[in-house]
């Protein structure tokens, strides 16, 4: 068993992963891995966008949002701190070159989701997910303190003296095994949908550091706390298979989508949260004992149907289709983990020198049902959070030696 040294290990590569090794000083010998290939992240995945906080006029509806979407078991704290350091996170995220929607005067537009009660939600097209993650990669990739290794597994964490102090790893291609020693690790593994017959995760997201975490005795909370997205493409073929869902967009419902029974009639307000939708959709399929209900988007002008969600448009073909004029059979599918390692206001799990990031941790932003499109804004922010906060301690560190 091989053995190497870094001062940052991360887990993960997806938007938790990424903006952390970017926030981190670059002075730092950074490893990060995935057990596929960098794109196969849920980070692509994410189509309707990333809340913003437009004004300060837009803070309490924002906050009351968000709590509401949770059932008013989110902590206040870190609800506050995403919503608060919004603003700055995007105008970094354009400072590496995401591409956000325009109006025509050149400011930012916004759509609206379920659970808001107004629009803040920026996106591209409907894939705003791939768009964020790979600029993040992109500019991961041109730091020369970076290294990635794909098809690398983490098995588990090495613990000495009440500090984690780096992780075991398996190539996947060679079967090799072999530590790694860091001064701090960062878990971003993402969620736990691969435990799931039907899901929008990647199959291979089994939710590794929560089993490493117990195994060490690192608080896990809210394991029951499973959002299911309302709305995923129903295709006949694929029932009895293990393959990730397509997802269709909460925005779909945000710009005038709506759901049908059988019969073609409307049964449920779309733009209640996720949790209320799902609910009403298997009451419905109960109720019919039909396997789906029907998604309509003929309420949304055909122009925006083939740009906004020009990648659903063009999924809905592959099936014969056509979600201008058709109704596009939907189901719902495992899509979020709002539960996850505990971690305090600075993103740090029980064990010294262990973060965790993401879909992967539990900071109570999310409450019991997470808020559309407040996912990629929680990575983002609490994996900034998490990577000042090793920045803070070995400059301290640092001042210490020097001193001494």
């Amino acid at each position: 068993m091989t053995q190497n040294q870094y001062d940052v290990v991360i887990a993960g590569t997806g938007v938790g992963g990424l903006y952390s090794a970017l926030n981190l000083d670059s002075d730092k010998k950074i490893l990060m891995i995935t057990k596929a290939r960098v794109e196969e992240c849920d980070s692509f995945l994410a189509q309707g966008g990333i809340c913003m906080l437009k004004n300060e006029a837009d803070y309490d509806s924002y906050f009351e949002d968000t709590m509401r979407a949770g059932h008013y078991e989110n902590k206040k704290k870190s609800v506050d701190t995403m919503i608060r350091n919004s603003q700055k996170t995007i105008q970094r995220l354009i400072s590496y070159g995401v591409d956000f929607e325009r109006n025509e005067d050149g400011s930012l537009k916004f759509t609206k989701e379920g659970a808001h009660s107004t629009p803040r939600i920026l996106f591209h097209q409907d894939i705003t997910g791939r768009e964020i993650t790979s600029k993040l990669l992109a500019a991961v990739k041109r730091l020369t303190n970076v290294q990635i290794l794909e098809m690398t597994e983490m098995t588990d964490i090495i613990e000495e003296f009440g500090n984690c102090t780096g992780i075991v790893a398996k190539n996947l291609i060679s079967g090799e095994e072999f530590t790694i020693k860091a001064k701090d690790v960062i878990w971003a593994t993402g969620g736990i949908g691969g435990t799931y017959r039907h899901s929008t995760n990647f199959p291979h997201l089994t939710g590794d550091a929560l089993t490493i975490a117990k195994k060490h005795n690192i608080p896990v909370i809210h394991e029951d706390y499973v959002q299911i997205h309302p709305t995923t493409l129903f295709v006949k073929s694929e029932q009895g298979k293990k393959e990730r869902s397509f997802l269709i967009s909460e925005s779909v419902r945000g710009e005038g989508g709506i759901l049908l029974d059988k019969n073609l009639n409307r049964f449920v307000n779309e733009l209640l949260p996720r949790d209320k939708v799902t609910e009403a959709i298997n009451e419905q399929m109960k109720k019919d004992g039909t396997e789906h209900v029907w998604l309509s988007m003929k309420a949304i002008p055909a122009d925006v149907i083939k740009t906004h969600f020009e990648h659903i448009y063009e999924r809905c073909l592959e099936e014969g289709l056509d979600c201008t004029k058709d109704l596009i059979p939907v189901v719902p599918a495992q899509h979020y983990f709002m539960g996850g390692v505990e971690v305090d206001d600075d993103s740090m799990t029980s064990l010294n020198h262990l973060y965790a990031v993401g879909e992967t941790s539990c900071n109570g932003v999310h409450g019991k049902n997470r808020l559309a499109s407040n996912s990629l804004l929680e990575s983002l922010v609490f994996a900034e959070i998490a990577a000042n906060k090793i920045n803070r301690e070995s400059q301290a560190l640092s001042i210490k030696t020097k001193i001494a």
